[in-house]
């Protein structure tokens, strides 16, 4: 009977230090969450201050710096999660395009440039790029070889992607290289003015990425770029509103360069600066629509290796007939500088949802738009 009786009291004993220590690791496991909860509110808390600082003291969001893509990224912080009970920080990439892996290209391999259509936020009216006063697309051979990856939502559209006539080669950086020769008569002059009135835009994509024209400055980021501009007549003190055309066109292209994680290089972004310029052209002679191939630059003095195109009131390309009233020749050229960043691919996609004043870009139009199957 004693026996049993110790037995008991060993047990009992042995049970109540086993929910002693059990409370003591709840209530330690509790104060740890606490804690944790706490310092992530103080860190949260911190970031804000930091971020607010950054702005104050003007730091853009559409720029490929750093400081840049640390407050855009943090500005995306909400859109940048995963799940639906459980939420979790992810990448726009894993958001946006699950499943989807990152192209690597070797230095010197041409990389296609594809067209989509000529589009404008006041009217529902669509044209193909090939449509427009612009240099020939590339030959049927070399189309064959690059094959635009169709998304779902081309599909469900009809949208036939084109290449564009721009040669890009990775990390190979292009001078002033003169791309074609155009004739533009007057009945084209004139749909041209219109499509610059209802504000038509050009949108290429490079490695499955939009072109974008950005402005550190103004801090905004739109997406293609426009046909022209049109300069009122209250403000040149003519008569008439004055219509330019932009031909020349500089490409920025930046990269993101790791061996230690992948071969090859990954491209980051794709901007654009388009230029109106009238090139010297009057006592050259070139066959309308032919692709210009080694052109010296002793033919062309405003398109040389050492020259780059700038947009100057004096030189801007008007969109009217010749001194005769003949056609308009427009001399279409480019340009293109490789630029190496430390932005990751999976963040490359961040600037384009930080908004912009006219140009208000929405996941399921990306989606639709971009999405890989």
């Amino acid at each position: 009977m004693t026996t049993q009786k110790a037995s008991l009291a060993m047990r009992a004993s042995f049970l109540l230090t086993l929910y002693l220590l059990s409370s003591l690791h709840n209530a330690y496991a509790a104060t740890t969450r606490l804690s944790a909860a706490q310092q992530k509110k103080t860190e949260a808390r911190e970031k804000a201050i930091k971020m607010a600082k950054m702005r104050a003291a003007g730091q853009d969001v559409v720029g490929m710096t750093k400081e840049a893509a640390e407050l855009r990224s943090y500005e995306l912080r909400k859109k940048k999660k995963k799940g639906i009970l459980k939420r979790r920080e992810a990448s726009l990439a894993q958001v946006l395009f699950p499943g989807a892996s990152p192209e690597e290209y070797v230095a010197g391999e041409r990389i296609p440039a594809f067209v989509e259509l000529v589009e404008s936020k006041k009217t529902q009216l669509p044209f193909e790029y090939y449509d427009l006063p612009t240099c020939p697309e590339p030959h049927e051979k070399i189309q064959k070889r690059f094959k635009w990856r169709k998304n779902l939502g081309s599909r469900l559209m009809g949208h036939q992607h084109k290449m564009a006539p721009f040669i890009f080669s990775a990390k190979g950086d292009v001078s002033c290289t003169t791309l074609c020769m155009m004739e533009v008569g007057p009945k084209n002059i004139r749909w041209m003015r219109k499509l610059v009135d209802r504000q038509y835009r050009i949108n290429l994509t490079l490695d499955q990425l939009p072109v974008l024209m950005r402005s550190k400055e103004l801090n905004y980021a739109v997406r293609g770029y426009p046909i022209g501009f049109k300069a009122l007549a209250s403000s040149t003190g003519l008569q008439d509103d004055q219509y330019f055309m932009y031909n020349h066109f500089k490409f920025t292209i930046t990269y993101r360069e790791d061996p230690g994680e992948f071969e090859g290089i990954r491209i980051t972004g794709f901007d654009v600066h388009p230029v109106s310029i009238a090139h010297k052209v009057d006592n050259v002679k070139v066959e309308e629509g032919k692709i210009l191939e080694n052109s010296s630059s002793s033919s062309f003095p405003t398109c040389t290796r050492d020259s780059s195109p700038v947009n100057e009131p004096d030189t801007y390309l008007a969109l009217r007939s010749g001194a005769s009233g003949g056609d308009m020749k427009v001399l279409y050229s480019y340009e293109v500088d490789w630029v190496e960043s430390d932005i990751p691919w999976a963040d490359r996609w961040d600037v384009y949802l930080v908004g912009s004043p006219d140009d208000e870009i929405h996941y399921f139009a990306i989606v639709n738009s971009l999405m890989i199957v």
